[in-house]
């Protein structure tokens, strides 16, 4: 029997619904879960889902972190709230642990987790982590004005409880956004993908402005020692990402205790630049690390 990607949702004690797809067969396997990041959806796995060979021995949960895609909220939320979300997720349908896999902001969810629930962990596949002590561009400007942006949150926030907002956010697929930047670039060589996707003004049609400025601070709230992670982890670099230094990077990857660096020649997006490269070095390492 195959895998078959099912589309559910829960509610939370506090009224959220969160969306997910978990592609699995009847009978459990081990759990593998795919977290995307900022500003972000699950449809950026979508086609990592549906050409990995993990599946034949993998379930494969994506989830939509609250505030995103599915799982819509106008409410406060953090790193902590999506991790319980997670939780819920894992209890309803019947895991008890789970490798992680997050790309960026993702990744600090995942290591948020391992620190947190080192039972429930069973490893970490960081696809370009960010760390708050290396940050550029507009990310480090944000961390500078952290406080600023805060206060604009807090507005933000209460004038949506007073019916002043957006009723309707379109759906995003990030699968056809990624098949049309590679046409894109292929047609356009002089671009960069940096010149398509750091453009926040696109996001924003996508995600209430709110939950995008919770996104960028949780991006810059510090992330738990990486000393202590004692699982296997997995690091997918970019080798010509721009929004931190890659050799500060490594050095703070340095400080788990079991990681293994695999550089892709991509800035950043590494599932849309390059997916046939950073999917066969993923599924190489869950065999390797976990048969």
């Amino acid at each position: 029997m195959s895998s078959v990607e099912i589309k559910s949702s829960i509610k939370t004690a506090d009224g959220a619904t969160i969306g997910y797809r978990l592609t699995r067969e009847q009978q459990l396997k081990p759990l593998l879960t795919l977290i995307h990041g900022l500003a972000s959806n699950c449809t950026r796995y979508s086609e990592f889902v549906e050409y990995t060979h993990l599946k034949e021995h993998w379930d494969l949960l994506c989830m939509d972190l609250r505030g995103h895609g599915e799982s819509m909220y106008r409410g406060s939320y953090s790193r902590a709230t999506w991790i319980d979300d997670l939780n819920l997720i894992m209890q309803t349908e019947h895991y008890q642990q789970t490798v992680l896999m997050g790309h960026s902001l993702g990744a600090q969810v995942a290591i948020t987790y391992a620190s947190l629930f080192p039972e429930r962990c069973r490893g970490l596949i960081l696809i370009d982590p960010v760390f708050p002590e290396n940050l550029h561009g507009l990310l480090s400007k944000a961390k500078r004005y952290r406080y600023l942006l805060s206060v604009i949150r807090i507005i933000l926030r209460v004038l949506n409880r007073l019916g002043i907002k957006r009723w309707s956010i379109p759906k995003r697929d990030l699968r056809a956004l990624d098949e049309k930047t590679r046409a894109t670039l292929k047609e356009q060589p002089e671009l960069t993908i940096a010149d398509l996707y750091t453009n926040p003004l696109a996001d924003f049609k996508f995600i209430p402005l709110a939950n995008y400025l919770q996104d960028v601070n949780e991006v810059i709230q510090p992330l738990p020692m990486l000393e202590n992670i004692n699982v296997p982890v997995l690091v997918l670099l970019s080798g010509g990402a721009t929004i931190s230094s890659f050799d500060k990077t490594k050095e703070i990857i340095d400080r788990f205790p079991d990681a293994r660096i695999e550089v892709v020649d991509a800035d950043h997006w590494l599932l849309t630049e390059k997916p046939e490269e950073t999917r066969r070095i993923i599924e190489k390492w869950c065999v390797e690390t976990f048969n």
